[in-house]
C-alpha cells in the first residue's frame, strides 16, 4: 500500500446480504476450486470438514467458479449466501478435488500481455501455487490476485509499471477425474478420512452436530446415494442427519449428468417426464424414510441452474432458523428463487402445474412448481412415502423423521457430560423429568401434539442390564403434521329463495 497521510474511500468486492443464522448444520460434499487459493496444500482443504460463513468468506477459504458442472460445491456457496430471496449460514463444505492428484499431466504455457502494469489470465482451473512468469519472480517483480467475480487471475507489476509480453506456464486442475468413488471415500487403518466418511470429523473438529447432507449432482448416483444414507446414520455412533438428493435428468447415474451440467442425452436416457422419473427413482431404490428426493432441477431469477437439493436446503435452514432450531416445519410450499423448472438443454418438457406436481408428490417426490402467484418447493413427504402403501406412519412428512432425529441428537448432545457419573435415584429422575420437560416444550411451540410422555419403564431396564451401567428411557410423541390439503365442500341450496317472502316489507 502506498504512503497515505488522510481520509480515503474506495470500492471493494461486492459481498452478500446479511445472512440468517442456523442451527440446523448443512453439510456439503462435492468440489471446490481450492486450485485458486493460494498454499492450499498447507490449508487442509481436501478431505476436511471446512465451515463457511459468508460469501467472501468461502472465496477466501475455498475459491469460487461460476462453472458448477465442474465445480459442484459453488452452487452451494452461491444459494447460501448470494441469494436475492435471502442469506443462510454457516454451511459445512466438503471438497474432494485434490490439485496435487485431479491435474492435467501437461503444463499449460501461454502468453500473457502486461499493459500499463497488469495482466490477466482467464481461467478457473489454474493451480495459482504453480504459476510462473518467464524471467520474473513473485513477489519481486510481479503479485498475483484472484478476481472471483470476473474469473481472472490479476497479475500486477512491482515497481515500475511493465509493458509487454510474458510467457506464462502453470498447471490446471481436471475436475473431470473426480469420480463417485472420491465422493464414496472411507477410513483407513491409519486414521486417513475422505470423501463421505469426513462427515465424522465434523463433530471432533468443528463441535457441530451435522443434520442435513447434500451432495450437488453426485446424488443422483444410486452408489452415491445409498453411501450418504449411511455416512447419515449414526455420525460417531450418535448423530442422525437427513440426506437431500435428487433424480437425475438422464438415465444411468450422475457419471451421464457429469459431463455437461443438466444435459438432456449424454450417453444416457432423457428423464424429462413425471413417469419416467417415478419409473427411475423405483428402479434405483431411492426410497429411504431418512432421505427426500427431487426433480426436476430449476432455473433461478439470477439464470442460473440449480439442483432442489441445494435450494431445499436452503430452505429448511431458514425455516428452522425461524423455528428456534427445531426443524418442525417443512420446504414445501415456501418460495425460492425460481423462474421455471428444468429438464435440460434439449428438452422439450415446457413444465407442469401443482396438479401434475401431486402425482410425483404422491409417489414421495419433491419438486418446485408455480402456485399461490410464486414459485415455490413442493412436496412434503420423505422418499418412503408412497400414497396408500405406507407401514409406518413416521415416514409421511419429512418433518416428522426430522423432529425425531432432533430429539434423538438433543439428547444426547444434552446429557453427554454426564456419562460416567454416579446414576443416583436424583440423578435418574432429573433425567426423566427435565426430558418431560423438553418435549411438554416441544408441544408448547408446535413441534408436537398430544401429551407426548418420556417413561424409565422396569421391563426396559432388567437388573442384569442396570449392573452394566446400561439405561434406557422411552420416549412417546406425536410430530406435528403439515396442513398438506384443505378442501371446503361447496353446496347449492335453494333455501335462499324464502328470503323474497320473509322479510316484513315484503308479506303479503
Amino acid at each position: 500500500m502506498p504512503y497515505m497521510h488522510g481520509t480515503y474511500g474506495e470500492f471493494a468486492a461486492s459481498i452478500g446480504g446479511a445472512i440468517t443464522q442456523s442451527d440446523t448444520v448443512a453439510v456439503y460434499i462435492g468440489t471446490l476450486p481450492v486450485n485458486l487459493v493460494r498454499g492450499y496444500a498447507d490449508k487442509g482443504l481436501v478431505n476436511a470438514p471446512i465451515q463457511l460463513r459468508s460469501l467472501t468468506d468461502a472465496q477466501s477459504k475455498v475459491g469460487y467458479s461460476a462453472d458448477w458442472n465442474s465445480f459442484t460445491l459453488s452452487e452451494a456457496v452461491n444459494a447460501h449466501f448470494n441469494n436475492s430471496a435471502g442469506n443462510v449460514g454457516p454451511i459445512v463444505a466438503i471438497n474432494v478435488l485434490d490439485p496435487d492428484l485431479h491435474r492435467k499431466a501437461q503444463q499449460t504455457t501461454e502468453e500473457v500481455q502486461f499493459a500499463n502494469g497488469r495482466a490477466v489470465i482467464e481461467s478457473d482451473t489454474i493451480i495459482l501455487d504453480t504459476l510462473v512468469l518467464a524471467d520474473m519472480v513473485e513477489g519481486v517483480d510481479f503479485s498475483i490476485d484472484y478476481d472471483f467475480t470476473t474469473g481472472q487471475v490479476l497479475l500486477d507489476s512491482i515497481g515500475e509499471r511493465y509493458t509487454g509480453e510474458v510467457s506464462a506456464t502453470y498447471y490446471e486442475v481436471d475436475p473431470a477425474m473426480v469420480k463417485d468413488t472420491d465422493i464414496i471415500g472411507g477410513v483407513t487403518e491409519n486414521g486417513v478420512y475422505r470423501g463421505l466418511s469426513v462427515i465424522a470429523l465434523v463433530y471432533q473438529e468443528l463441535n457441530l452436530i451435522p443434520n442435513l447432507i447434500v451432495a450437488p449432482k453426485w446424488s443422483a448416483d444410486p452408489d452415491v446415494y445409498q453411501a450418504m444414507i449411511v455416512a447419515g446414520t449414526k455420525i460417531n455412533g450418535h448423530w442422525d442427519a437427513f440426506v437431500l438428493a435428487d433424480i437425475p435428468l438422464v438415465d444411468g447415474g450422475a457419471e451421464a449428468g457429469k459431463a455437461e451440467a443438466g444435459s438432456a442425452r449424454v450417453g444416457g436416457t432423457a428423464i424429462d417426464s413425471i413417469s419416467a422419473a417415478i419409473d427411475w427413482a423405483e428402479a434405483n431404490s431411492y426410497n429411504s424414510e431418512r432421505t427426500k428426493i427431487f426433480w426436476p432441477q430449476a432455473v433461478g431469477t439470477d439464470g442460473n441452474i440449480y439442483h432442489l437439493s441445494t435450494l431445499a436446503a436452503w430452505a429448511m435452514m431458514i425455516e428452522d432458523a425461524e423455528n428456534g432450531g427445531v426443524p418442525m416445519g417443512t420446504a414445501s410450499n415456501k418460495p425460492a428463487p425460481l423462474s421455471r423448472q428444468y429438464f435440460g438443454q434439449e428438452s422439450q418438457n415446457r413444465g407442469f402445474d401443482q396438479q401434475q406436481a401431486n402425482e410425483l408428490n404422491e409417489q414421495g417426490i419433491s419438486t418446485a412448481v408455480y402456485f399461490g402467484g410464486q414459485w415455490v418447493l413442493w412436496g412434503g413427504h420423505t422418499a418412503a412415502y408412497k400414497y396408500g402403501a405406507v407401514n409406518d406412519n413416521r415416514v409421511i412428512f419429512d418433518n416428522s423423521i426430522r423432529t425425531m432425529m432432533y430429539i434423538s441428537n438433543n439428547f444426547q448432545q444434552r446429557w453427554a457430560t454426564t456419562i460416567d457419573e454416579p446414576m443416583t435415584l436424583a440423578l435418574a429422575d432429573t433425567i426423566l423429568h427435565q426430558e418431560q420437560e423438553q418435549m411438554d416444550a416441544l408441544v408448547a411451540v408446535g413441534a408436537l401434539i398430544g401429551s407426548p410422555t418420556v417413561q424409565f419403564i422396569r421391563t426396559n431396564n432388567p437388573d442384569s442390564e442396570l449392573i452394566q451401567g446400561n439405561f434406557v428411557w422411552s420416549f412417546e410423541g406425536t410430530p406435528t403434521p403439515q396442513f398438506k390439503s384443505g378442501l371446503l365442500r361447496v353446496a347449492y341450496t335453494d333455501a335462499g329463495f324464502s328470503s323474497y317472502f320473509d322479510s316484513e316489507s315484503g308479506e303479503a
